[in-house]
């Protein structure tokens, strides 16, 4: 009975952030791409598996505990070793299934496409750490870390969805310029949320708190007006 009730403390946020971005899209998306989608996001998590211990192997600072290092490395230690790997695995996951789907044909659905990896890619996680922190782990990501995920997303689905509508008008230049986009400002956002939470600094834990209601209101405002 505890096991179920700790999967259901898991999965639940991870429901209902899906159904909040997927209700804002006017032109539903067929189940079947999404589907393919989450759980692609549940592969990218194999992804930084593979990945991890060979940028390990060429940065032997990745192997440290974040504990142990300074404020200068674990910005080397979260933006590349987390925030960058993480995010590109979930950027090849969006890009290779629904980049150029024929049902890809508004901006708000690759928003809504990165999003279902990332939830994919959460909930995979999340099921870890709540059964290993228990109910207030759970309920402590379910307004922080899911939200988080969704967050980089929506940034990402934005700029690839960007990326798309120039590369409809012949515009390469452009184009490689979301493209990157979409990968540099995930990336940066991860990592400051997860920077801020690492250093176990007064002052910066007050930038995190900040940090998520900007985050709040970014998805909000975001999935309204691309969706509208």
């Amino acid at each position: 009975m505890e096991v179920l009730f700790l999967l259901a403390i898991a999965i639940l946020p991870v429901f209902f952030v899906g159904m909040y971005i997927y209700k804002k899209d006017r032109n539903k998306e067929p189940a079947k791409l999404l589907t393919k989608l989450f759980f692609s996001g549940i592969g990218s998590c194999f992804l930084v598996l593979i990945i991890t211990p060979i940028l390990e192997r060429i940065f032997p600072i990745l192997n440290e505990s974040s504990s142990n290092l300074d404020l200068i490395e674990l910005i080397f230690y979260v933006f590349i070793g987390i925030a960058l790997v993480e995010e590109s695995c979930k950027w090849i996951m969006a890009y290779k299934l629904s980049y150029n789907d024929n049902e890809f044909d508004e901006l708000y659905d690759m928003i809504l496409y990165c999003v279902f990896v990332s939830l994919g890619f959460a909930c995979f996680e999340n099921i870890f750490y709540v059964f290993e922190y228990g109910l207030e782990g759970g309920i402590l990501r379910a307004i922080t870390s899911i939200p988080g995920h969704t967050f980089f997303a929506v940034i990402m689905g934005y700029n690839l969805g960007l990326a798309k509508y120039y590369s409809l008008y012949k515009d390469k230049d452009k184009e490689k310029l979301y493209k990157i986009k979409s990968i540099f400002f995930p990336m940066l956002a991860h990592g400051i949320f997860d920077y801020t939470i690492m250093t176990e600094n007064l002052f910066f834990i007050l930038i995190f708190f900040i940090f998520i209601i900007i985050m709040y209101i970014y998805i909000v405002k975001k999935t309204n007006k691309i969706s509208s």
